[in-house]
């Protein structure tokens, strides 16, 4: 009865955290995911250390609850059977493979949560289902390798592909991979084996290459990518007008291209002239798709594209929110680890979200609720509650059904005060002024400043 207080407590005054914490245990079940590692580890095993802990782990670092991996082994050290070494060693040695499989496996077991929630956003293209791409080049690490000391260069530990569901804000799958010079378009292969039948996959056009192009329509399924310049074309038919969006006017045309078998491909192409050049200098660009008209018409098609910065926010939303980029793990799969990490966090967290789009509406969460707010509260409160609730209250969460869990979710999102996690975006960037004054000065005294500006009076 006691516990059961504590936690209609916590319910009450922090329900984000709650909703947070049954999500993430609903998505990262330790048995689930320890048999997620044995299923899909190349080399790797477990001897002593569980996958689960390790998880554990990354995610105190990434959530910012825990400084560094030191801080957050540290916390729990009498907890675990290992030193920090053979953390560090599983850490650095992690599978690319296993990485992928996380974050597939938090999309999957959620998937059905947000959906018996009622809280998709609506589909970009209904009766398809749409997925963005993108590549994210991780930030250079601190140089604390042999190989890397005494480097003016900043060491790249790798770049990531993801794809993002927008209709259900997760991120569905990533492909690691641990060269940092290595371009997206050398990827392709892989690309291919994430396709399903009737997929869209939008992406920009460094991922513009016949043997993606053609690898996605053999598997019954389309793409809206932009145009890369590389990508030569046999022949072209004549430019014909359909529009406009308020970025530019539309043409559309037939081109024919070569596929990695040496035979034709007709493909749409959709060229926009833009109103105002792009920050590159483009005064127009090109998209290739081969979606029929009757499912998307030129304009269509050029605002299907434009979506893809949905997935560029979900980037910047991981710099805001999480540690997705950990400076110290200088070693590719531990960097790439991390990342996976911070992407199943941040699945969690959307699936917070769409309890709230179900509660509240989708428009009102969207314009107002800041994703940052959302996730600086469970990290005020994760230490906390973790000393409050026992651990077995939880486990009920593991082995919920999605409509069990979505009610649950759906009860703690009334409790939400949604003014605590208003967003307050920004006015029009001005430009910073040039900086002439005090130049013969090291530096000046704000206080002696502010007290002459006073005398001197408006």
């Amino acid at each position: 009865m006691l516990l059961e207080k504590v936690f209609e407590r916590f319910v009450e005054k922090t329900p984000v955290s709650v909703m947070a914490r049954a999500a993430m245990e609903h998505a990262l079940a330790p048995a689930a995911i320890d048999a997620l590692f044995d299923a899909h580890a190349d080399k790797q095993y477990t001897r002593e250390l569980l996958f689960s802990s390790v998880v554990d782990l990354m995610g105190v670092v990434v959530g910012k609850v825990a400084p560094s991996v030191h801080a957050a082994y540290q916390a729990v050290a009498d907890t675990l059977p290992v030193s920090i070494a053979s953390v560090y060693n599983k850490l650095n040695h992690m599978d690319p493979d296993v990485t992928g499989a996380l974050v597939r496996h938090t999309a999957e077991q959620l998937a059905p949560v947000i959906g018996a929630m009622g809280g998709r956003v609506p589909e970009l293209l209904p009766g398809y289902r749409v997925r963005i791409l993108d590549g994210n080049h991780l930030a250079a690490t601190e140089r604390r390798l042999k190989v890397l000391r005494g480097s003016i260069a900043g060491p790249l530990p790798g770049h990531a592909l993801v794809a993002l569901d927008p209709s259900l804000m997760l991120a569905t799958h990533i492909v690691p991979c641990e060269d940092g010079h290595a371009q997206e378009r050398s990827l392709s292969l892989k690309l291919i084996e994430l396709v399903d039948a009737n997929d869209v996959w939008i992406a920009d056009r460094n991922f513009c290459t016949s043997i993606l192009l053609s690898g996605i329509e053999k598997r019954k399924a389309f793409y809206v990518i932009r145009h890369h310049a590389n990508m030569t074309l046999l022949s072209a038919g004549t430019l014909k007008k359909r529009g406009r969006t308020d970025t530019g006017t539309i043409y559309e045309q037939r081109v024919t291209t070569m596929d990695p078998d040496g035979k034709p491909m007709e493909i749409r192409r959709i060229v926009i002239r833009l109103d105002r050049p792009t920050r590159d200098g483009d005064a127009e660009m090109a998209i290739l798709t081969n979606l029929p008209d009757s499912a998307a018409d030129a304009v269509a098609v050029a605002n299907l594209y434009r979506k893809r910065w949905t997935l560029e926010t979900m980037f910047q939303s991981l710099t805001l929110m999480l540690e997705g980029e950990i400076s110290a793990l200088g070693y590719p799969r531990a960097a790439l680890f991390g990342f996976g990490i911070a992407l199943a966090s941040y699945n969690v967290l959307s699936t917070v979200q769409a309890a709230l789009r179900a509660k509240f509406g989708a428009d009102k969460v969207q314009d107002e609720v800041s994703a940052y707010y959302i996730a600086n509260e469970v990290r005020a409160t994760t230490s906390g509650m973790a000393i409050a609730i026992e651990a077995l209250t939880w486990e009920p969460f593991q082995t919920a059904t999605p409509a069990a869990l979505a009610k649950e979710m759906l009860r703690w999102a009334g409790r939400v005060n949604l003014a605590k996690l208003k967003r307050h975006p920004r006015g029009v960037k001005k430009p910073v002024p040039k900086r002439t004054r005090f130049a013969k000065h090291t530096h000046v005294s704000t206080a002696r400043l502010l007290a002459e500006s006073r005398k001197k009076g408006p």
